[in-house]
């Protein structure tokens, strides 16, 4: 691809994201999607087979800079394992702040509404939380390494952690405030100091 095209390419998923976040992926029309871009639909299906594919593709766009992210976050090698991830879910806290936040709550937005609707949104959604729960379980794994977090099943307690803390965001978009996200930074304090 030139950059001309990524460039539209990304910018559709841009606004399709943006829109998604507050209205939900069915609710959104292909219409409304390319009125918002200023896109005509050849231009859409240049990029994308079917709403169904991009919904795939923007999923994975999603993770991929949430991953790179979450990768620089925790590569800080001034903080002790046990220090990146609580500074990590201490920033999701203050993030989040009760509300849908665009870094947060995609998987929280799609993962009900399209886990029964499409099979390769759902498969894009459980990989990539499933690299998510890999990330966290190496920076326990440092933090093991350097004595910060007690030594435990790494992978069985990043999977935890995320599960916790996506149930506390879900709760907290439901209650409009931060006290189920609050008990999560807790637990999961708990959790690596066991």
């Amino acid at each position: 691809m030139n950059a001309k095209t990524n460039e539209t390419r990304q910018h559709i998923l841009d606004v399709g994201y943006e829109l998604i976040l507050s209205k939900g992926f069915t609710a959104v029309g292909l219409s409304e999607l390319l009125k918002t871009a200023d896109v005509p639909k050849g231009s859409f299906y240049h990029y994308f087979k079917s709403k169904e594919h991009f919904g795939e593709v923007l999923i994975a766009n999603y993770f991929e800079g949430y991953l790179e992210r979450l990768n620089d976050f925790l590569s800080d090698k001034q903080l002790s394992g046990y220090e990146r991830l609580m500074g990590y879910f201490a920033r999701w806290l203050d993030v989040e702040n009760g509300r849908c936040n665009a870094h947060k709550c995609l998987v929280v937005k799609l993962g009900a509404e399209v886990s029964d609707l499409s099979e390769p949104m759902r498969a894009a959604l459980h990989l990539g939380a499933q690299q998510i729960v890999s990330s966290i379980a190496d920076s326990i794994e440092r933090g093991i390494a350097d004595g910060s977090i007690t030594k435990q099943d790494s992978l069985s307690t990043a999977s935890i952690v995320y599960q916790q803390w996506l149930g506390a965001s879900l709760v907290s978009k439901l209650s409009q405030n931060t006290q189920q996200l609050e008990l999560a930074l807790v637990a999961t304090q708990s959790l690596l100091k066991r």
